[in-house]
């Protein structure tokens, strides 16, 4: 079973922080059509990254499955709509991280994003690094 270098996780969440704050600024040129859900996808590719770094050797389809699970859950959470939780959203980490107000074309933009977490964890050098050094082992 092959790991991920948390190191590496946490430069690649830094990267794809910085080009969602970039993107919500209008910095990156995303096309307008697009809206909001490229950085939605960028968050979701955050969220897949942080469980990565929680567990570096789990499988790629239990992290797909619990990085959709945890997004998916943070969307339909903003349905809850009680004035401690806006409250809290109020917060800018937290309106970040929460968001506010549902909107379920963010589910297509979550899935896009975690797929493309996935897509990068399959190609990302730490897997044949990893694998090399399990067969030293």
């Amino acid at each position: 079973m092959s790991r991920r270098s948390r190191f590496a996780l946490s430069f690649l969440a830094a990267l794809v922080i910085a080009i969602g704050l970039a993107s919500r600024r209008g910095w990156l040129p995303f096309p307008a059509v697009l809206g909001n859900y490229p950085g939605d996808a960028l968050w979701a590719w955050v969220v897949f990254l942080c469980v990565a770094w929680v567990k570096p050797s789990m499988t790629r389809w239990r992290l797909v499955g619990l990085s959709l699970l945890i997004a998916f859950a943070i969307e339909f959470l903003q349905l809850y709509q009680a004035p401690w939780m806006q409250a809290l959203r109020a917060n800018k980490l937290a309106y970040l991280v929460l968001g506010n107000g549902f909107d379920p074309l963010d589910l297509a933009a979550y899935v896009v994003g975690i797929g493309w977490g996935a897509l990068v964890d399959a190609c990302w050098p730490w897997r044949r690094v990893a694998q090399a050094q399990d067969l030293n082992a």
